[in-house]
């Protein structure tokens, strides 16, 4: 299934996380035995199968996209994978915009894979959503291998330097850069 997904999405010409960074998320998902996690860029479905293969069985995945056609093919990948449409909660819409609508203090991972301008944005609005001991994962944090360098200044590259630093900084998380896939910035609410 995750090959499908893989193989619609760079048809798509989306990137997706790689079996690494899908491995990760599974074991977070996991590790927090998490049973309400938001995604933020859904594509195709291929970092959603990862999360709910990692959740509990009566977890329910909120997952955010734009793309009315990214979610539609995303739904079924959902299905054929073998999880229930109860198992999923697809919303369209623009991240920035849903996001306030949620509940505070009740989501255990908040993993964001969607526009590197709005990854500050996402991780403060992570900050508001997940409960004591939830976890925040960023996808993307090592901006393909410009984050070291330091005349790397377009925009994405800035952003995400200053979402980690963010992150860093904040007397609220337990951060940590996993050298996966793009990398993941990967953060414990206290």
């Amino acid at each position: 299934m995750l090959q499908t997904a893989r193989g619609l999405s760079h048809e798509l010409g989306l990137d997706c996380v790689t079996p690494a960074a899908g491995s990760v998320l599974r074991l977070l998902a996991a590790a927090g035995s998490a049973k309400a996690m938001v995604e933020i860029g859904t594509g195709t479905g291929v970092s959603g199968v990862w999360l709910l293969r990692g959740m509990r069985a009566d977890g329910v995945l909120t997952t955010i996209d734009v793309e009315n056609e990214h979610q539609r093919i995303a739904r079924r990948i959902f299905l054929e994978a073998g999880f229930a449409s109860s198992r999923t909660r697809i919303i369209t819409g623009r991240a920035l915009d849903v996001l306030p609508r949620l509940a505070d203090g009740v989501y255990d991972l908040v993993f964001v894979d969607a526009d590197a301008t709005e990854f500050g944005a996402c991780a403060e609005a992570a900050l508001r959503l997940l409960r004591p001991g939830g976890v925040l994962v960023v996808n993307g944090a090592m901006a393909n291998g410009r984050i070291s360098d330091p005349s790397a200044r377009d925009v994405d590259t800035l952003t995400i330097r200053e979402t980690v630093r963010m992150v860093r900084e904040a007397e609220e998380w337990i951060p940590a850069v996993i050298p996966s896939g793009a990398g993941l910035l990967a953060a414990v609410k206290r």
